[in-house]
């Protein structure tokens, strides 16, 4: 009998850790698979009944440009982390298997597949032909364009060195690129826009890919007092990024949509569609972000905390996909 339990008991947990890693498969596999459909379908849908023409190959912006926000979040997530874990005291040497690199690959994919937009006068390539590489250098979004290329291959090679804490500067050199992007020299104080823009999308990786690498890293301590104490120390910086998200998100939306108008363009114009989607979706993941630091004050188990810690990235997650879509949406009209 006592040979025998341990083992029934050892396959019972075999199985049931089996049934845990099926389910998360599958529910990675439905977020990708909603990430994708957001941005190829999203424009359509927003653009519906609006009266405004959508720009050439809007869907396949929107698809690049989620998929480069997230393999930002990703290695910066992974970055913040890792300084938090270094403060938590008798912390575990063990750490998740890092996915910058392969973020690094899908970034460079994606700024490489924005350049060659940028390349044939943003629109679309049919063809290699088509494809002017020279201009990128003679105008300032081709440059932009490139200097985001280059950075995420000289992120890749960081994540794979012996010193991957370097990857910060090409990280750096990708934010500060999309944020004077976002805002044109034509535009009304570029300046003001670029910065708004490099705080809301600097605390957005910092939250988003955080929390993903909080997670991880904490399914590989096996919970504990260790993990307790780096779930607390992040909940306590994601309460300041959220406050910076919500600030630069507001002037940046009034800048976009004035306050007398921002109500009706909320539902009239395509942008405005998808920036309140963006926001219930962010609305929610703060309401689950407060929920699990309630859970990590004061339930017996602080770590029960981590299950709408889940369900949180994954709301992010689908923020970030939104965010793509509205890059590629039609500014709207100042009234």
């Amino acid at each position: 009998m006592t040979l025998i339990r341990p083992t029934a008991e050892a396959a019972g947990d075999g199985g049931s850790a089996r049934l845990r890693g099926t389910g998360r498969a599958v529910a990675v596999l439905v977020v990708v698979t909603l990430g994708t459909l957001v941005p190829l379908l999203g424009p359509s849908a927003a653009l519906h009944d609006t009266g405004e023409a959508p720009a050439p190959g809007t869907a396949g912006i929107a698809l690049l440009r989620t998929v480069l926000f997230a393999a930002l979040c990703v290695p910066v997530g992974e970055l913040f982390v890792a300084r938090l874990a270094r403060r938590v005291p008798e912390a575990p040497g063990e750490r998740p298997r890092s996915w910058a690199a392969y973020a690094a690959g899908a970034g460079f994919a994606a700024a490489l597949g924005l350049a060659s937009v940028v390349a044939t006068g943003n629109l679309v390539p049919h063809g290699l032909g088509q494809i002017d590489v020279g201009g990128l250098y003679s105008t300032r979004d081709g440059k932009l364009a490139l200097l985001e290329v280059n950075a995420f291959l000289l992120a890749g090679l960081c994540a794979v060195s012996g010193r991957p804490g370097r990857q910060v500067w090409p990280l750096t050199a990708v934010v500060v690129a999309e944020a004077l992007r976002a805002h044109p020299v034509t535009e009304h104080s570029p300046p003001v826009g670029s910065a708004l823009t490099l705080v809301h999308l600097t605390c957005a990786a910092l939250w988003v890919g955080g929390l993903l690498c909080v997670l991880r890293t904490i399914g590989r301590w096996r919970g504990g007092a260790a993990g307790t104490a780096l779930l607390g120390r992040y909940a306590r910086v994601a309460v300041v990024l959220l406050a910076a998200i919500t600030a630069s998100g507001v002037f940046s939306s009034l800048r976009r949509m004035p306050a007398d108008t921002i109500l009706d363009q909320l539902t009239t114009t395509a942008y405005g569609r998808a920036l309140l989607a963006k926001v219930l979706l962010v609305a929610v993941a703060a309401l689950l972000a407060l929920w699990a630091r309630m859970r990590l004050a004061r339930a017996a188990d602080p770590l029960t905390a981590c299950s709408p810690a889940r369900a949180e990235v994954v709301l992010l997650g689908l923020a970030v996909t939104v965010s793509g879509l509205l890059t590629a949406l039609p500014l709207p009209i100042r009234w």
